[in-house]
């Protein structure tokens, strides 16, 4: 076995598709520093399932695609494939050839393939096992394993010696083992778990099932005690209704005669009443009038006894006047010497108080003259200070720039000649370049010519493979449409069976019983099973047959007898069963005329297809039943034979014998009959959709065999092309890179012209700047002078203001408070003088008042006498007028204490009609609340029944027990059964059920367990084999590998000596091993005390040693010689070739001797920046011997 070839695309650097062909030997592949050698190295360890991404030298797995240059987009993929020769069967796979292949797509999608066929990574590891083929082994070695084996721990070179060992199935074998273990282990203690709880809850559940039996035993008897009990009660409320509403006919009838007696009363009383109130209206009317008169002489005299009063007060003031207005006079006369004396003093204290306001306004004034003055000259120190601040940052700055325009005149000068030297080293340059590039044009004319043609041929299969692609693509989705349309009516099919083997839609019972039927021969199968009907009639038969069609039919009654047991013992509820012994005819319809009539489509069993044993049964189920075509023409044969036939339409409508009808809407379009015609249509459906999915895919193989003989068209062609191409990018390479030379020497003789400019007119600059920078330096001195001289003098000017305005201050201060004192007498006297004012008008007035009415007083007095007597005859006048009004109001009194008596009678004659009235309306409502608290009873016992048992009246009846009468006992029974219910406590009574699924889940998990204990033991055991074997393979290999590492040192030293070790006290099969050195003339030491090459050399012995021992069938070598010198490089390559017997070597390399000793050589350069390509041997050659 051999590595014939790897073919690389969209892989790290490699743009293009690009194919290394391997031979036997040696194959070296060379290229300048970072064209993308070590690429080829990754790519292989890539595609052996490397998923480590430092290992591959990258940040992300994504990184491993082309992530494209300035001039090329990325590419969506990366995809390597390598080749192997199995002719002699290494590989266990039946192929001559095997091929490997890894892709990865920008969405993180990523495949494996072996010969084309997609497969795991796992079974990638798998297929090179023990080969020393894979990420792990050894057959690709690069610099950073090299060091890994110089300098890592000695339990970290483990991996290199159990590949060399063999054991590495072994461990993985092992390993898989342990994880199973560790799986079984934690399965076994999730089921101790889980049993342990299990045997918690069974045996309190197995109690509460028990418990709910003997519940449901008892409240099954309570259940016909309360039925009966039910029945009883109804009947005896019913009676006591009854009668209640005998009564209550005879009270309404009474009570109706006394209402009408009450209202013709009503009318009389209400005559009376209009009488009375008459009466009572004229004596209100002469009382108002007898009120009046009364009134009005009570007025008149007290209008006498107020005008005697007046004339005898008018007697009296004449006195007081004259003694009051001489005490007035007197007030007045020492209130005006008051107001005198008060209204000077006013005077004086104003006058005094608008001198002192004038001097406070003055003192005012001259302060605010003298703080704006301060305020000024403040404000023009603080501005010339800042100015000052701002002159010295400046000068600072200008300082600064001085110091720095020296030391760019310096820097420029330097810089000018060095700029003179390099343009005329660039012209030299450009025009050699210029002559280079002209040859590789015309080379790069030639070739492309070529490879037009060659790609015009390619595009031309392309195209057809195009074209096929659609074919193949169009057909593809039809066979994916097809496959999806085959697995979904094939996984309907498994459904249905599914459900047709279940029972689904039967009862309890039923599915229970035909769970049997494997073991009961006599059961035969439930009526759906054993018939087949046209999906034109299902709906009718169904509806025939009803309930029938979940019986279950038994070969005899023996079978029955033996189910129903089974039913009962373990309550599964009751189903109905038909021996076949038993099932007879029963004669056909009784008017056979009727199957003539129109619409009439036969009896149901003759449309009914089923094996002649069952025909009797069929017969007894439906042969009495007539199918028509709808309801319409059912009703019409119906009413034709006197409701004697049933019928039933083909929509599922049943007429029963009698007239009753039964209709409506199916809840759902599925039938128990239909299942067994839906199962074969289903079959009928994916056997077609499976030819059709066959024939598709002929074709399309068809079709892929003409795209493969196309492919390998292209293909030749692609190899031309690859070769032309490797001309081309030669050509072009060496045709850019000497243009770019030109290009670069052109730019760098203007650029450097340009730069020349820059720096003279930097020069000029500069020394105009250093002038004015000079001046600007003299002119901020002097202002700075100024600005300080003038700061100093108005300082002084603002010490004196400060000074003069504490004065003003302290004056204007002064002048308020006198002012403020003077105001406040001022307003005291003004105050007095109003006083004095307001008291003297009130003594004026009142002397007027007292002069006026002295003088009225004696023509008063004799006016009042005159009036006196005027109203004294008024008095005597309205005497008569009283006597006349007393007289009228008697003789309405008498007429209305007759009407009060006649009134008297008709209330007490109502009210005793009344009392009889509410009597009876008393009666009417006790016996409608006694018939309504009889009908609630009654309601509570039918709610009662229906909450309880979900029974009506009439189903309660069917189940009457006619022995239980006695309602004293049956009372005392229900009472003894619900203290026995409610003594049982609180009851599970889905405990029956749950204990069953319960106990079937501990016996299935204990099984488990078993089995999991069995397995465990098998696991150990195999885990301790597998130790065994692998502890005496490596030790006997490891042996091996020691010796031989020491003859291949001595041969590549030429001497010395190199030993294996084991770490002592640590498990062989985890154990470090430590490399011990011993270079000709040199103590035995320790790999961390040689020099770096005598390191990689003593590196790559122990790598030759394990291929002398056990060859890989190819080793791919990158860049391992590096450190060693040019005679060790030469012994390196001498012993490669040694090794070549058995291993095909690719060496990635820098190193003369190494290329000298390969067979056969590739270059890999980058012509496009960031784009690896292949480049001609030849040429490589000759660049070599330069």
């Amino acid at each position: 076995m051999y590595l014939k070839s790897i073919e690389v695309q969209g892989f790290k650097s490699f743009a293009h598709k690009i194919k290394f062909d391997f031979h036997n030997g040696i194959t070296g592949i060379v290229g300048p520093n970072g064209s993308g050698k070590s690429n080829v190295a990754d790519a292989v360890r890539w595609v052996l399932g490397e998923q480590r991404v430092k290992q591959l030298r990258g940040g992300s797995m994504q990184d491993v695609i082309f992530s494209g240059t300035e001039n090329r987009k990325p590419l969506s993929y990366a995809s390597v494939a390598i080749t192997l020769d199995n002719s002699d069967h290494q590989l266990p796979i039946d192929y001559e050839e095997v091929t490997v292949a890894r892709r990865l797509y920008r969405s993180g999608e990523s495949e494996y393939l072996i010969n084309g066929s997609m497969c795991r990574l796992k079974d990638v590891n798998e297929l090179f096992y023990d080969t020393g083929i894979g990420k792990e082994g050894y057959s690709i070695i690069g610099q950073g394993q090299i060091d890994r084996i110089l300098s890592g721990k000695p339990e970290e070179r483990r991996e290199l010696f159990d590949e060399a060992a063999g054991i590495v199935k072994f461990k993985r074998r092992k390993n898989l083992s342990v994880k199973k273990l560790e799986e079984e282990q934690q399965n076994l203690l999730r089921v101790n778990d889980i049993l342990a709880e299990l045997e918690k809850q069974i045996t309190p559940l197995e109690k509460q099932a028990e418990t709910a039996r003997e519940y449901l035993r008892k409240k099954e008897e309570l259940k016909t005690y309360d039925i009966n009990m039910f029945l009883l009660e109804t009947a005896r409320i019913r009676e006591q209704i009854q009668g209640i509403e005998g009564k209550l006919a005879a009270t309404r009838q009474e009570l109706a005669e006394a209402g009408g007696a009450y209202a013709d009363m009503k009318q009389e009383y209400e005559a009376v009443e209009e009488q009375v109130d008459g009466i009572e209206a004229a004596i209100e009317k002469a009382k108002s009038q007898l009120n009046e008169t009364t009134m009005l002489k009570q007025q008149l005299e007290n209008q006498i006894a107020l005008l005697r009063e007046q004339i005898h007060s008018a007697h009296m003031n004449d006195e007081h006047y004259d003694q009051r207005a001489k005490t007035i006079e007197t007030e007045l006369l020492d209130r005006e010497g008051q107001l005198a004396g008060r209204q000077k003093e006013q005077e004086e204290i104003k006058g005094e108080l608008e001198k002192k306001q004038t001097l406070e306004n003055q003192a005012r004034e001259e302060l605010i003259t003298v703080q704006t003055r301060i305020a000024t000259l403040s404000a023009s120190i603080d501005k010339n200070k800042s100015d000052i601040m701002e002159l010295l940052n400046n000068r600072a700055s200008t300082k600064a720039k001085i110091q720095k325009y020296d030391t760019m005149l310096e820097q420029i000068q330097v810089r000018r000649e060095q700029l003179s030297r390099r343009a005329a080293e660039a012209e030299e340059e450009a025009a050699s370049q210029e002559k280079q590039q002209n040859g590789y044009l015309e080379e790069l004319e030639r070739i492309s010519g070529e490879i037009r043609a060659l790609a015009d041929h390619s595009r031309e299969y392309e195209e057809k493979i195009e074209a096929i692609q659609k074919d193949l693509a169009g057909r593809t989705e039809k066979f994916r449409i097809g496959q999806t349309a085959y697995h979904r009516e094939q996984s309907r099919l498994e459904s249905l069976k599914n459900i047709t083997e279940r029972y689904d839609g039967y009862g309890n019972s039923i599915r229970k019983v035909m769970d049997h039927k494997g073991q009961e021969p006599g059961l035969l199968g439930v009526v759906a099973d054993l018939i087949k009907v046209e999906k034109d009639y299902e709906i009718a038969v169904e509806t025939a047959l009803g309930g029938n069609i979940q019986n279950i039919v038994t070969s005899d009654e023996e079978t029955a007898k033996r189910m129903i047991r089974f039913l009962k013992q373990n309550r599964f509820g009751r189903a109905t069963f038909l021996p076949l012994t038993s099932m007879k005819a029963r004669g056909g319809i009784q008017r056979p005329e009727a199957l003539k009539e129109k619409g009439v489509i036969g009896v149901a069993d003759t449309l009914v297809k089923s094996d002649p044993a069952y025909r009797e049964l069929v017969g007894y189920l439906l042969g009495r039943t007539l199918v028509v075509d709808n309801i319409d023409t059912g009703t019409a044969i119906a009413r034709k034979y006197q409701q004697s036939l049933r019928i039933v339409t083909l929509e599922g409508e049943l007429i029963n014998p009698g007239g009753s009808m039964t209709g409506g809407a199916f809840k759902n379009s599925s039938n128990l009959l239909s299942r067994r015609r839906e199962i074969e249509e289903f079959e009928k459906t994916v056997r077609q959709l499976k030819k059709e999915m066959d024939e598709f895919e002929a074709e399309s193989d068809r079709l892929r065999q003409v795209r493969a003989g196309y492919y390998e068209k292209v293909e030749e062609i692609k190899e031309q092309l690859q070769k032309a191409y490797v001309v081309q990018n030669t050509a072009k390479m060496n045709a850019d890179q000497a243009g770019t030379r030109v290009k670069a020497s052109r730019d760098l003789v203007e650029d450097i012209q340009k730069e020349a400019q820059d720096l003279d007119r930097q020069i000029t600059d500069i020394v105009d700047n250093q002038e004015s920078i000079n001046v600007e330096l003299d002119t901020s001195q002097e202002l700075e002078v100024q600005l300080t001289a003038k700061i100093e003098e108005e300082q002084a000017v603002l010490d004196q203001e400060h000074e003069l305005e504490t004065e003003k201050q302290k004056v204007a201060e002064e002048m308020h408070l006198v002012c403020a004192g003077l105001e406040q007498k001022y307003d005291f006297v003004l105050e007095n003088v109003t006083r004095i004012q307001d008291e003297m008008e009130k003594f004026q007035e009142e002397l007027k008042e007292l002069e006026e009415n002295k003088g009225g007083t004696s023509r008063e007095i004799q006016e009042k006498e005159e009036k006196i007597q005027d109203l004294r005859q008024t008095i005597e006048n309205s005497g008569e007028l009283f006597q006349e009004i007393q007289a009228e109001i008697e003789k309405y009194k008498n007429q209305r204490e007759e009407l009060t008596r006649k009134h008297r009678s008709f209330l007490q004659k109502r009210e005793e009609l009344s009392g009889h009235m509410a009597e009876l309306d008393k009666e009417v409502f006790r016996l409608e609340n006694q018939k309504e608290s009889y009908e609630e009873a009654s309601q509570k016992q039918f709610d009662y029944m229906w909450e309880e048992y979900e029974l009506t009246y009439n189903r309660a009846l069917e189940l009457r027990d006619g022995n239980l009468t006695d309602l004293a006992k049956m009372k005392r029974r229900i009472q003894e059964l619900k203290n026995e219910i409610r003594g049982l406590g609180n009851v599970n009574v889905n405990a029956i059920e749950d204990y069953k699924n319960l106990y079937d889940r501990y016996d299935f998990l204990k099984k488990q367990h078993d089995d999991l204990v069995e397995a465990e033991a098998t696991l150990v055991q195999i885990i301790e084999e597998l130790d065994a074997a692998m502890r005496k393979q490596f030790q006997e290999q490891f042996a091996r590998i020691s010796q031989e590492f020491d003859q291949v040192f001595k041969e590549l030293f030429g001497g010395g000596k190199g030993t294996l070790e084991l770490m002592e006290d640590e498990d062989i099969l985890e154990a470090g091993i430590r490399i011990i050195a011993q270079p000709p003339g040199k103590k035995l030491q320790n790999m961390m005390q040689l020099s770096g090459g005598e390191k990689a050399l003593t590196a790559i012995a122990l790598l030759f040693a394990i291929q002398n021992l056990k060859p890989s069938p190819f080793c791919l070598l990158d860049e391992i010689e590096a450190a060693l010198d040019d005679n060790n490089v030469v012994r390196f390559a001498r012993y490669l070739h040694k090794l070549t017997k058995n291993t095909q070597f690719i060496v990635i390399t820098h190193r003369r001797g190494t290329m000298t000793a390969a067979d056969r050589l590739y270059g890999i350069t980058m012509q496009e920046k960031g784009v690896s390509t292949l480049v001609s041997v030849s040429l490589l050659e000759g660049e070599l011997d330069k």
